[in-house]
């Protein structure tokens, strides 16, 4: 919790040293625009939109992806599935999450939920089906992993901050260009909508970028949970085994990609947009840290 506090005092300073900047910059004079009030506008709706996605994660991942809860355990791999998770989150200190498994051909799993002690870890069937025993645990201890390090909370958050950036500088350059360079003494006429939207698409993509940034750092930091709480040749088998079967379309929503084990592969700028790092630079990041 102190982490998660930290990190909204440090980005709400960042913001307001924006608008102070802004201010003593005197582009308040040419816009005629209240900063601070338009600062807080935009993080409302800036944190509104990621925050409440976390809260009902859980629940949307469930409907989006058809997993079934693990409740009453039956057939034997079922059985072993929930002892795996409840012996990887008591290691890794937290609490043990519902375990549920949906039905896609595509090996994959994911975590997701706001509370690290109310999660939820799912694996697909594709991946009981072909992946050795190891594998899968080296997959669960992955997903634990994100769980562990707090990644949905960090994520959403970092998220919450840039949707706050894009709709804060976005409006300031629709009103510059409608006051300063159209001249406009009214209302915010036609050139102050086209500006922001034009705005919001330019600086969205720049989010997107950032976020996507960071959902990458995220899976290093996943794959290392995964190496300690399994081992390293367990988890390097799993991605190694994840790269034969690259061919297999990636069919999880995109807002579960960030937290599976596996993402679609892009090149060139696409890249840029990718939730995951490249298998091979993964497995070698494994490799060099266990020599």
């Amino acid at each position: 919790m102190m982490r998660i506090l930290l990190f909204l005092a440090t980005n709400l300073a960042v913001l307001v040293i924006a608008s102070i900047t802004l201010k003593l910059l005197g582009v308040d004079r040419f816009t005629g625009q209240n900063y601070g009030s338009l600062l807080i506008f935009c993080a409302v709706f800036g944190f509104a939109g990621s925050l409440v996605s976390l809260f009902i994660s859980k629940w949307m991942a469930k409907m989006s992806t058809g997993t079934e809860i693990i409740s009453q355990p039956r057939p034997r791999h079922e059985q072993w599935l929930l002892q795996t998770v409840e012996e990887l989150s008591r290691e890794a200190g937290i609490k043990m999450p519902e375990v549920g498994i949906f039905p896609a051909y595509e090996a994959n799993a994911f975590a997701t939920g706001w509370n690290r002690n109310d999660a939820l870890v799912a694996v697909s069937q594709g991946l009981l089906e072909r992946f050795s025993p190891e594998e899968v645990k080296a997959v669960l201890a992955h997903e634990i992993g994100h769980v562990a390090n707090g990644d949905m909370v960090t994520l959403a958050l970092i998220q919450g901050v840039v949707n706050t950036f894009v709709m804060f500088f976005a409006r300031i350059f629709g009103n510059f260009v409608d006051k300063v360079i159209l001249k406009n003494e009214d209302g915010p006429g036609i050139g102050y909508f086209v500006a922001t939207i034009f705005a919001e698409l330019v600086l969205g993509i720049l989010a997107s970028i950032i976020v996507m940034w960071f959902s990458r750092k995220r899976e290093y930091r996943a794959d290392e949970a995964g190496a300690r709480l399994a081992s390293t040749g367990a988890m390097i088998a799993a991605l190694q085994r994840l790269r034969a079967e690259q061919g297999v379309p990636v069919q999880m929503p995109d807002s579960l990609q960030a937290f599976g084990i596996n993402g679609n592969l892009k090149h060139g700028l696409a890249g840029l947009f990718m939730s995951h790092p490249p298998l091979e630079d993964r497995i070698e990041a494994l490799r060099a840290a266990g020599r």
